[in-house]
């Protein structure tokens, strides 16, 4: 995991511990604290599943750039022997 990735999922933890604080602390009924709760939760997966995705895609486009840059050194030495 990169410094990027490290800094974003921190990020996203700590929103996600000040939303739920804040929410806590306002005074709400408790189902309806609960519905806030819930709904502040899903939108934290759904992002963190868009960054994981995303982090994914990106780690195969990598992959196969180094593949082909590999294939092509590989190509380049045989072609000189």
């Amino acid at each position: 995991m990169n410094s990027t990735s490290k800094v974003l999922l921190t990020v996203i933890g700590a929103a996600a511990a000040g939303a739920v604080i804040g929410l806590l602390a306002a005074p709400d009924k408790g189902t309806d604290l609960r519905r806030r709760i819930q709904s502040a939760a899903n939108d934290w997966t759904n992002q963190l599943a868009n960054l994981v995705n995303s982090s994914r895609e990106k780690m195969g486009e990598v992959n196969g750039e180094l593949k082909d840059r590999a294939e092509s050194g590989i190509s380049e030495v045989r072609e000189k022997m």
